[in-house]
């Protein structure tokens, strides 16, 4: 198939890069890994998305997990419509945000309480600061290729649009900083256990996706997190999850949920917002109290709670908390999955796998799926680029890089899974032409 029209794309990123660094507010949109034109989109219904040019895409992006109800799902814009109109911020609390938390303690039992924030980094960055204030201690353990957010201390071999672009850290960031964090591979049972021998007295937080989606979607291995939850509590180190991207996304109780292991500390975003800016950071009750202001560690932000996120949030979470709605998401992702395996292999491509967990999911140009950072980089990325603009040219939005985990909705079942599988089809024969 030629190359789609995007003269109006093409025209937009033009001006776009006058004023805007790179014509892009956050690096992976800019396609610096995938090469070509971002899509600049004007509209989105259900499973799909529209460009400026007119062309329909199947996304399977999902505004990088946000939109897991489908985009412009009629009970949340009704929901946001609604609350628009009473007010777009206050800078006060609001019922709605009472609400909110105590559907997030329901369903996550281990945020007994929580604090809500504008975006995932900044409820990273604030559930950090929090285990320092508490512990006393000034080191944090990280996992290369796990991404949280855009904090100083955590841009150390971090994956994600970094790795992309080959920056294994950001500059900007003082030696100083980088120092406080330890970094490990991901799954690395033994190195957790000796980095512990070494620095657990030292060790204010383990920060730890637990299920990785910055670097492509990598899973737990068995013993890991539980070892990081065995460690954790003989060293008096807070354990916090990242479930920005998870929370509400893999499960009705996120990762740890289906894992059945009890963080000290959890951060989430993009679902509990709805596709509005929104992020929480929360766990025991002991530790959230040394937040301002009943505690010393201050955090704060002026469109914390806003109303209209919360009202999306709100209406985003009843839907996904309806009986049978994960159960049928997890089903519809991991059929698409076995549908693309299926079309690689009938295509002659062995080296192609894929994995998903709940409505998250994985694709690599590789055997068998990953389980750390090295086994991601050593995947055919030049093959995967060629993929990408296969299926774009066939109508599919695909997340423009090898490094990051793709995301589906509940309106995805049938004809838009179909479609996808159609586009894998011809896409995975000119990829081996």
């Amino acid at each position: 198939m030629t190359q789609q029209n995007i003269s109006t794309s093409q025209a937009l990123f033009d001006q776009a890069q006058r004023t805007i660094p790179g014509g892009v507010n956050s690096p992976v949109r800019a396609f610096g890994s995938v090469g070509g034109t971002p899509r600049f989109f004007t509209r989105a219904q259900g499973p799909y998305l529209w460009d400026a040019d007119g062309h329909r895409y199947v996304d399977t992006i999902c505004s990088w997990g946000p939109a897991i109800v489908g985009h412009a799902h009629p009970k949340v814009i009704e929901a946001v419509k609604k609350a628009a109109e009473g007010g777009l911020s206050f800078g006060a609390p609001t019922r709605g945000e009472v609400e909110l938390a105590e559907w997030v303690r329901d369903h996550l039992p281990s945020m007994e309480m929580m604090r809500l924030t504008s975006s995932g980094t900044e409820a990273t960055m604030s559930a950090i600061r929090l285990a320092r204030g508490y512990t006393g201690r000034s080191k944090v353990l990280k996992f290369e290729g796990c991404y949280h957010g855009h904090v100083d201390s955590l841009l150390v071999k971090a994956g994600s649009g970094l790795l992309t672009f080959g920056n294994p850290t950001s500059a900007g960031v003082p030696p100083s900083f980088a120092a406080e964090t330890l970094v490990l591979d991901y799954n690395d049972i033994q190195g957790v256990k000796a980095c512990f021998a070494e620095h657990g007295a030292d060790l204010a937080a383990v920060i730890v996706e637990p299920v990785a989606g910055n670097m492509n979607l990598v899973r737990p291995a068995p013993g890991f997190l539980e070892t990081l939850r065995d460690e954790c509590t003989k060293a008096g180190t807070v354990l916090i999850f990242d479930e920005v991207m998870t929370g509400f996304r893999v499960g009705a109780r996120g990762v740890q949920g289906l894992m059945n292991i009890t963080p000290d500390l959890t951060t989430l975003g993009k679902v509990i917002g709805g596709g509005m800016p929104m992020g929480a950071f929360g766990g025991r009750k002991d530790i959230m109290l040394k937040v301002a202001p009943v505690g010393p560690v201050y955090q704060a932000g002026t469109l914390s709670g806003n109303p209209v996120a919360v009202a999306a949030g709100l209406a985003t979470l009843r839907i996904v908390s309806e009986a049978g709605f994960f159960e049928a998401l997890t089903k519809t992702t991991s059929e698409l999955m076995q549908g693309l395996v299926q079309k690689a292999r009938a295509a002659g491509l062995e080296a192609f796998s894929a994995d998903s967990v709940g409505g998250m999911f994985g694709l690599y140009f590789s055997q068998e799926c990953p389980k750390a950072m090295a086994d991601v980089t050593n995947s055919d990325r030049a093959r995967f680029n060629r993929f990408f603009h296969a299926m774009l040219n066939r109508g599919v939005y695909l997340a423009p890089s090898a490094y990051e985990a793709g995301f589906l909705s509940i309106q995805h079942q049938g004809e838009p899974v179909a479609e996808i599988l159609q586009a894998a089809e011809g896409a995975f024969a000119e990829v081996m032409a």
